[in-house]
């Protein structure tokens, strides 16, 4: 990937609704993060923070730690060292369920839906958590637990009206084209209303017209919703296009970090990104 390759035309309409955005306080900090598999370091000393209601993308070449990063905010990775600060609260540690349960989403690289499900059966498991009634009363489909199911019927039909994809609600997923399981998988993690949103190359396979989509909805589901989004993605004019701050890391370390145009012009990355020995 070259840093210094013009960005596609298509993909520069969406840029203009970035500096609409209101970017708040931070949100989110990593401290000094460091992460082993035996004696593979995947990360290394990294800290970065995150603020509210802005896009920060995390880029760098294949096998640099982006995926690793994602996995510890939002607790499948447990660091040998450093913490995490959210909304103020250190975190030496942080576990899925609390990450879910504290307002953090996301979406993985392979997508992870349920392919026999249909798609508003899968958007409907993001609710999980929003869900009150016990099994017993789901099973039986009575009072309180009934109108919990058609409120949260009723807010899985919202997002899937928001992602234009009325037309194959009923679908079971794995009939889908690979595209439009992204944006299933998208609102699926929209389902859970999170304050922060991680994505993990959501644009992936996708062709110039599904990107165009995937980048109208990120910036409509910050600009609406106002999601905080934390994006790994190796499209680079994508990258440049709607990111607020982008940090780079290589080798499992971080080795640029700033405004779009920061981080273009800077040389580490340049080096990184063509290949020059390290």
């Amino acid at each position: 990937m070259n840093m210094n390759e013009p960005n596609e035309p298509a993909m520069n309409e969406p840029a203009a609704a970035g500096p609409a955005r209101k970017i708040g306080p931070v949100i989110l900090d990593l401290n000094n993060i460091s992460l082993s598999f035996g004696g593979v370091k995947a990360l290394t000393d990294i800290s970065f923070n995150v603020r509210q209601h802005e896009i920060r993308a995390i880029i760098g070449p294949n096998g640099a730690g982006k995926s690793s990063m994602l996995n510890v905010i939002n607790g499948v990775y447990r660091p040998q060292q450093g913490e995490i600060v959210l909304r103020g609260e250190h975190r030496k540690n942080m576990d899925c369920y609390g990450a879910a349960k504290a307002g953090i989403a996301r979406t993985f690289q392979n997508i992870a839906l349920f392919k026999g499900m249909t798609v508003l059966d899968n958007i409907m498991t993001g609710r999980n958590l929003k869900m009150k009634s016990n099994f017993l009363m789901q099973a039986l489909y009575w009072g309180p637990a009934r109108r919990e199911e058609i409120a949260h019927r009723e807010k899985a039909e919202e997002i899937i009206d928001f992602l234009e994809i009325q037309a194959i609600r009923k679908t079971p997923v794995g009939r889908l084209p690979y595209g439009l399981q992204k944006r299933v998988e998208l609102g699926r993690a929209l389902a859970a209303e999170p304050d922060i949103l991680l994505l993990d190359e959501p644009m992936a396979g996708m062709n110039v017209e599904e990107k165009q989509d995937m980048c109208r909805f990120i910036l409509d589901v910050n600009d609406q919703f106002g999601t905080t989004i934390v994006l790994i993605e190796h499209d680079m004019g994508v990258v440049m296009d709607i990111s607020d701050r982008v940090v780079v890391l290589d080798y499992g370390k971080k080795i640029g970090d700033g405004t779009p145009d920061e981080v273009r012009s800077n040389q580490n990355v340049i080096n990184a990104y063509l290949g020059v020995a390290h």
